[in-house]
């Protein structure tokens, strides 16, 4: 029965998200109503109550089993992209006996051992399947009971949440001692309008967001942390691919080289962390940077982005609000914890948020602190929430499921190790799939990357 299930929308209180997400809740249960179904339950996770962590769904399993354990069968989660065919979806849950422990979802698996998954299963990845969010994926309330139970007795560790669908599905798995992802075909990723669908019970807008015009160019200050050590090597490559995008950019080091130009910000290069190099360009971009542009993107020297994309989305937030915005990471999430926007792949923030966060009192603990971590902590103490895109990418294209960038126009990826970085821009970022480097027309196929 409908009924039965609990449909739960990965959404964000930004007013974008939270408005795409109640137009999926809306039309789930215009579905249903349309049936003539009793209604499901649709729960949007930003407005549960509970804490920081609850986008890490695991710290929800206890409320899940006490409020829908007797009465529901499955727990549904999707994103406010994921497209939804109740009907569809009903006969496909149908095929499996909600009585018994099931973990359902769209598999992706590694091709080769990764840092973001810590290099787990190295001698062969390809094993280990975790589900893809952006097609949904279920869990029937026998093994929501026993996930409760088992987090009751052995709380989360206090430590990183990077890539959640991996974790999760290595916490069900339990070392081989609980139950492996289930693929399921009808859990698809295709978008709505191709002729694949036919079969799917869902499928996923694949996006871009763009809601208007993209914001002109000059609405986008761009920061560029370096420092004189990778003046010689990184910026080059900065500079042959995507600084012709950006209309104002200054890059920040330690030592002012005008043949860049770089900034000399005094603050001095660090090993580690840049806490204090980042809170100088927060500094300089609210009292001295000219014209007073609406938006912020920090990046590494070895940050890889589409500023032409990013335009495109930073068309669907509204510059009045605080908005921090880039790839959510967690930190301790299960004991109360924040959540920061992991620096590599790039983060942006709004002028209010920078104004907001600077009239606070909060501040690096160190210089060479995280400066990600502690922007997190200090977004989080202010009560404002940062907005997570999955568009923005804190490691290379080959550390990531192909099933997982197919469904993407991804704006980020972040290192220069072991691969060609130009090739990996005009392959995966440039504004066209082919582009002219040196006066020669180029085009790259992903696959060899």
């Amino acid at each position: 029965e409908l009924k039965e299930i609990v449909f739960v929308i990965q959404s964000q209180s930004n007013s974008f998200h939270s408005k795409r997400a109640e137009d999926l809740k809306r039309d789930i249960l215009k579905q249903a109503a349309d049936l003539g179904k009793e209604l499901p339950t649709v729960l949007l996770i930003h407005q549960m109550d509970g804490h920081e962590g609850a986008w890490t769904i695991l710290p929800l399993m206890k409320d899940f089993s006490v409020t829908y354990g007797r009465n529901s069968s499955w727990i549904f989660f999707c994103e406010e992209d994921t497209r939804i065919q109740v009907v569809k979806l009903l006969e496909t849950l149908g095929r499996f006996d909600g009585s018994k422990e099931w973990f359902l979802g769209k598999a992706l698996y590694d091709e080769e051992s990764t840092i973001i998954h810590h290099y787990a299963f190295a001698e062969n990845p390809t094993v280990f399947q975790f589900p893809d969010f952006a097609a949904g994926w279920a869990l029937s309330i026998p093994l929501v009971n026993k996930l409760a139970k088992k987090l009751k007795s052995e709380p989360l560790k206090s430590d990183f949440t990077i890539d959640l669908k991996h974790e999760i599905a290595l916490y069900i798995w339990q070392k081989g001692e609980g139950l492996h992802l289930t693929p399921v075909p009808e859990f698809c990723t295709d978008d709505v309008s191709s002729y694949k669908v036919d079969h799917c019970a869902t499928t996923f807008s694949n996006f871009l967001p763009l809601c208007g015009e993209p914001v002109k160019k000059e609405d986008v200050f761009v920061a560029v942390k370096t420092c004189q050590k990778f003046h010689g090597d990184r910026i080059p490559v900065v500079k042959r691919t995507w600084e012709r995008e950006a209309a104002l950019i200054e890059y920040y080091s330690d030592y002012a080289d005008i043949s860049i130009p770089t900034i000399d910000l005094g603050i001095p290069n660090t090993d580690r962390g840049h806490c204090g190099k980042t809170f100088a360009i927060l500094e300089r971009f609210l009292n001295h940077s000219s014209p007073r542009s609406p938006w912020l993107l920090i990046v590494d020297d070895d940050t890889l982005i589409s500023i032409f994309r990013l335009r495109k989305l930073l068309s669907c937030y509204d510059p009045n609000e605080p908005v921090f915005l880039g790839e959510r990471y967690g930190y301790g999430l299960g004991t109360g914890g924040y959540s920061y926007i992991t620096g590599g792949g790039g983060m942006v923030f709004s002028r209010v948020a920078v104004q907001k966060l600077l009239a606070s009192k909060c501040r690096c603990y160190s210089m060479d602190a995280p400066d990600d971590m502690v922007l997190g902590m200090c977004f989080s103490g202010l009560g404002i929430p940062i907005t997570h895109s999955p568009l923005f990418h804190q490691a290379r294209p080959m550390d990531y499921p192909k099933g997982y960038l197919s469904h993407q126009i991804p704006i980020s990826f972040h290192k220069h190790w072991n691969i060609d970085p130009v090739k990996v821009y005009f392959t995966w970022l440039a504004p066209n799939t082919e582009e002219s480097l040196n006066g020669k027309k180029v085009g790259y196929n992903r696959e060899d990357l």
